[in-house]
């Protein structure tokens, strides 16, 4: 099988459903049509140890608990002359059928500050505010290097979002009255395949199954806590409200990514550009995320890490989601979501 283009997957993994049916496992062709799993069982063109990997049943948990094996049964069974070409024939277009969260995660981790452009907007936003005098040149220079220093001598600053917090990527948020700066963060999601504890940085990315889109929405008012602000931040408030994690639409396996700091991710809001910034802006890589995750927890297949999100929040622009609004995260060669912001009665 020849090497996919650069950046371009071969195929994409998802959960969808039809008609309220419990949902499935589905591999996706172009963008356009999906074909599940257990139907690779009895397609003759699909090689037999192909379709021997497969019991037909299997949700995308079983795949990431055994993902070296799947994912091998998976190349396998597009592979084979003809294969390809039969299985697209057994798939329905997406069109038809309901696209849900990729992925449910047992843990998710949000590693937050790690993208340059955002801390340097988050300084001279902060600059502007005290009429600082510096100019915005000097600012930033002593911020990238003050960014360099972090990574040589410091190390990620990772907050965990409870999994409840996870919708679909075409599902609604849903706009807490008790939050009035609920904000949008579009990042690349990074989902583990094999687990581990304390995972050395230099074998980090083998842990990877796959990448997907995220938008890690936080409510910048509920971090402090004035009650008892020597406690620091409230991350459960902020971050793990119902709907404050739309994931996918879709995986895209890791090998199938040449280099996900090539990637592009953006956001609109109502159609206007709000983020955009490719992910080698970077801080932190996604191995050193991994290996400093893994010191302090033990990684399971199926967690989801949020890998950080670039300059261009609400907070920068004074303009928080509100109801009626409509934010589109994409991740280039990955997916976008588009999701509507509805009220909620929750206080």
């Amino acid at each position: 099988m020849s090497n996919p283009p650069r950046n371009q997957s071969i195929f994409k993994l998802g959960r969808f459903s039809i008609a309220g049916c419990t949902p499935f496992t589905g591999l996706v062709f172009n963008d356009e049509s999906v074909v599940a799993l257990r139907a690779l069982t009895s397609i003759a063109a699909v090689s037999a140890e192909a379709r021997a990997a497969f019991r037909g049943d299997e949700s995308m948990r079983d795949l990431l608990e055994s993902w070296p094996h799947y994912l091998d049964a998976l190349r396998k069974a597009i592979a084979g002359e003809g294969a390809a070409e039969a299985i697209k024939r057994s798939a329905v277009p997406l069109s038809a059928l309901q696209i849900h969260a990729p992925v449910m995660p047992r843990q998710i981790f949000c590693t937050i500050a790690n993208y340059h452009s955002g801390a340097i907007e988050a300084v001279l936003d902060k600059a502007a505010k005290t009429n600082d005098p510096a100019s915005a040149k000097s600012v930033a220079s002593a911020v990238l290097d003050a960014c360099q220093h972090r990574v040589r001598h410091g190390e990620p600053y990772v907050a965990s979002k409870l999994s409840s917090a996870v919708i679909g990527p075409y599902d609604p948020i849903p706009i807490p009255a008790s939050a009035l700066q609920v904000d949008w963060e579009v990042e690349l999601g990074v989902v583990i395949g094999t687990g581990g504890y304390a995972i050395r940085r230099e074998d980090a990315m083998r842990h990877v199954a796959a990448y997907t889109v995220v938008n890690d929405i936080t409510a910048r008012d509920l971090i402090a806590r004035s009650d008892v602000p020597a406690m620091g931040t409230d991350w459960l408030k902020a971050k793990s409200g119902p709907g404050f994690l739309p994931v996918g639409p879709f995986l895209v396996p890791a090998c199938e990514i040449n280099d996900p700091y090539t990637l592009h991710m953006s956001l609109r809001l109502n159609g206007t550009t709000m983020q955009q910034e490719c992910c080698r802006d970077m801080m932190f890589d996604i191995a050193a995320q991994i290996a400093h995750v893994s010191r302090h927890a033990r990684l399971f297949p199926g967690d989801l890490i949020c890998t950080g999100s670039p300059a261009g929040f609400g907070s920068h622009f004074g303009r928080f989601l509100r109801v009626g609004d409509v934010v589109e995260a994409t991740v280039a060669g990955i997916g976008a979501q588009r999701n509507a912001c509805i009220d909620t009665d929750i206080t």
